[in-house]
């Protein structure tokens, strides 16, 4: 189980890059942060009392190609999937994120900056023990169009996902994740985020995607991946899904202890979960 102690980094560390929706060049600096405080970004771009957004579940308020986070005051944070899974997976619970702009930058399109980034500056291991989630009962939401995440008890954190496009460069795809013997780092972190070459124009016209290239995503065309090199796992999509996963699922505060299976998931359904699971006092236990 993930039950061990606290940890944090060791120093404060930057890095700079273009939001994939804004197209805005956005520096984040990440900052060591005391036991209990969980994952905090802060806007230093607005007025101080209106700053702080803390990364939870329930502050989530849209998601819609990626995940965005808001406060009372209307502050939003938007694209934090990323960046969150990248925290989960060097075991980070506390830690301050300052940014200078209303999106994360979105780096290469996978978690494997961030990692970078947080192996840099350093972990620092805290006097008080990780609080875990431990999940008592088998808890499920279902969807149109063959939506579903479970999750059921058990003694570590896994996911087994299956992604289904109807597209024939991708269509099905499956990924077991299990930290008992896979690597974040090496199995999930490198996976980039994709899209489709006939979506563009119309991303655009509806103001997404002003930061997006072939440095930062994958482009799926009628005649197969855009990008030179093509992919970095035989199955990139679906793994990429699972990282995107881990992201919005550390939105409950804590590590999860349970077996997850998803179908067709994404941000909104991911966040959909948390919520139902969380507000069932009888599903789960904080140890």
């Amino acid at each position: 189980m993930f039950i061990s102690s606290q940890k944090t980094i060791n120093s404060k560390i930057s890095c700079n890059g273009v939001g994939l929706h804004s197209g805005v060049d956005t520096t984040i600096t990440l900052h060591p942060a005391p036991c209990d405080t969980g994952i905090v970004f802060r806007r230093t771009d607005v007025e101080a009392t209106k700053a702080n957004v803390r990364a939870h579940y329930k502050n989530v308020v849209t998601t819609n190609l990626g995940t965005t986070i808001s406060n009372e005051f209307g502050t939003k944070v938007s694209t934090i999937e990323h960046l969150m899974a990248a925290i989960w997976g060097c075991g980070i619970d506390n830690l301050y994120i300052d940014i200078d702009a209303p999106e994360v930058p979105i780096m290469d399109g996978s978690s494997e900056p961030f990692v970078f980034l947080l192996e840099c500056a350093g972990i620092n291991v805290q006097e008080k023990a990780r609080h875990v989630i431990e999940v008592l009962k088998t808890v499920k939401i279902e969807e149109e169009d063959g939506k579903m995440i479970e999750v059921s008890p058990a003694n570590e954190f896994s996911i087994s996902l299956d992604i289904d496009f109807n597209h024939k460069h991708i269509q099905k795809q499956s990924f077991d994740y299990q930290t008992t013997f896979a690597s974040f780092k090496n199995d999930l972190a490198r996976a980039r985020t994709f899209g489709f070459q006939h979506e563009i124009e119309q991303l655009h016209k509806m103001g997404l995607a002003k930061g997006g290239s072939l440095k930062n995503a994958i482009l799926v065309g009628e005649n197969g991946i855009v990008n030179e090199g093509g992919l970095r796992y035989e199955n990139e999509f679906v793994r990429h899904k699972t990282l995107d996963f881990i992201g919005d699922i550390y939105l409950a505060g804590y590590y999860i202890s349970g077996q997850f299976k998803g179908v067709k998931t994404g941000h909104g359904i991911n966040n959909k979960m948390l919520h139902k699971l969380l507000s069932d006092e009888t599903a789960w236990r904080l140890i």
